[in-house]
């Protein structure tokens, strides 16, 4: 039995009113003809309020943010002039009460003979969709920077076991060497800062490495960053990290070198080198344990130790206002002098020893014997540049030699220091290590074997300090 036109639209009329989403009803000048019970409940306009209204007005009159909403540029009504049905679900519905909410509409013409004579929109609060869509991504953002950091803790954990395999402990039986390792003892279980003083190539990053190796964070990473190799921007995102945009670049969000120390340890090389502002940022890291990324508002909580080295004089940098005097004492908390090469003479033919085997099997050559004229040569030079140099000597006698031992000449213009002689001032001391190290480079600079490498310093450092010392 065929149904009534009235008995079809009290159907159609029950199917709306038993929607959970929000329906009105438009006439062709946009005036509301119907408003389901779920479009009162969230909207809290009562038909009999809106009926024969503009419902523009009442619930779609401005933007989250609080701005006018044009109603010549709701898609609504756009609707009811082209005939084309819209869908919406980046805006928001306004309250009664004068709350809002996130909303998903669309709106259907309806055409009759041609004719556009009404519009009928759906609606549905997606507030609780939101913000799972928001807890989701914060969970995915949470589970991609812990994946970073256990990737790069991976990999430098590698780095670690290869230095191990390499044998980079601290190796010395003299007394200097000996104070040295019962200071490292007694600091190394504590979360003290240690500030790690000495001249280039004596070993301060194998100090830092002794430190870490016997606290309590030592199955968490030592992350290393040179502070000397990199420039001022690029060095606050080294160590804080930056937001996708923060610089040219920066294409996407990059967690810092402090982040990826969570919960182990954070040794800074050449801390002196770091520009007043990398040095403010780090104060506050120390003082609070909070970063900031670039292109960030928002603070991050970490559990860092820090450690610091550095071969120039933190204290007169702070008296002629080069280094902040509060980061000086943040840092200075339990201090570490590594000796020089010279004032641990007795060492030396173990040091010998050690890195000839070492060399030998790097550059697969025999271990070869080292006549007592030689290494009386080598126990009374000077060297400068300290282990580091010892090494580089003893690796290029290494490829000159065959059974025996061929040394290099030496710096015969750097002589041996006697326990009364006057000290050189730090400049003349820099220009007379820059000078030997040049001489040993064949007055090369840069390049993987020149003056820059060997004193593992950024090329356009050294000629800056070469320019300042008045070396061509």
């Amino acid at each position: 039995m065929a149904l009534s036109h009235q008995q079809l639209t009290h159907r159609y009329q029950r199917i709306l009113e038993s929607m959970s989403e929000g329906v009105y009803g438009l006439d062709a000048q946009g005036h509301a003809t119907f408003v389901n019970p779920a479009a009162e409940r969230l909207t809290g306009w009562m038909q009999s309020e809106i009926q024969g209204q503009t419902i523009h007005q009442f619930h779609h009159h401005s933007y989250a943010d609080g701005s006018h909403y044009p109603h010549s540029d709701c898609p609504i009504y756009q609707t009811l002039i082209s005939g084309q049905a819209a869908h919406c679900d980046h805006e928001v519905f306004w309250r009664k009460d004068g709350s809002c909410f996130a909303v998903e509409y669309s709106s259907t013409a309806i055409i009759e003979n041609g004719d556009i004579t009404g519009a009928v929109v759906v609606f549905k609060d997606i507030t609780e969709r939101l913000e799972q869509q928001r807890s989701l991504k914060a969970a995915l953002r949470e589970v991609q920077q812990l994946k970073q950091h256990l990737q790069f803790e991976n990999r430098y954990l590698q780095e670690e076991l290869q230095q191990q395999r390499q044998g980079t402990e601290l190796l010395g039986q003299s007394e200097p060497m000996r104070l040295l390792d019962e200071a490292i003892r007694q600091v190394a279980p504590t979360p003290s800062c240690v500030l790690i003083q000495g001249e280039s190539g004596t070993g301060k990053e194998l100090v830092a490495e002794a430190v870490h190796r016997l606290s309590h964070r030592h199955q968490r990473t030592l992350v290393k960053v040179n502070c000397g190799a990199l420039s001022d921007t690029l060095l606050e995102s080294e160590l804080f990290g930056h937001e996708r945009g923060a610089f040219t670049g920066a294409h996407q969000r990059r967690a810092g070198r402090f982040e990826q120390a969570d919960g182990g340890t954070l040794f800074l090389d050449e801390v002196a080198e770091l520009s007043p502002a990398a040095q403010v940022k780090l104060l506050r890291a120390l003082q609070n344990g909070e970063i900031q990324r670039l292109g960030s508002e928002n603070t991050l909580k970490v559990d860092v130790r820090v450690m610091a080295a550095t071969h120039r004089d933190l204290s007169a940098m702070v008296r002629d206002g080069l280094f902040r005097a509060d980061l000086y004492f943040r840092l200075n908390v339990f201090p570490l002098q590594v000796p020089p090469l010279r004032e641990r003479r007795s060492d030396i033919p173990l040091l010998i020893q050690h890195y000839l085997q070492r060399l030998s099997k790097r550059l697969n050559k025999p271990m070869p014997t080292l006549p007592p004229k030689q290494l009386q040569q080598l126990m009374q030079y000077h060297w400068p540049g300290n282990v580091r140099e010892l090494v580089n000597v003893l690796e290029h006698a290494l490829i000159l030699g065959h059974s025996e031992l061929r040394l290099p000449a030496l710096n015969s213009d750097i002589q041996p220091v006697s326990s009364g002689s006057r000290p050189l001032s730090m400049a003349a001391a820099e220009r007379q290590h820059i000078l030997q190290a040049l001489d040993y480079c064949q007055g090369v600079v840069g390049g993987k074997q020149g003056a820059a490498a060997l004193l593992e310093l950024p090329e356009s450092t050294l000629r800056s300090r070469m320019k300042k010392l008045g070396i061509r």
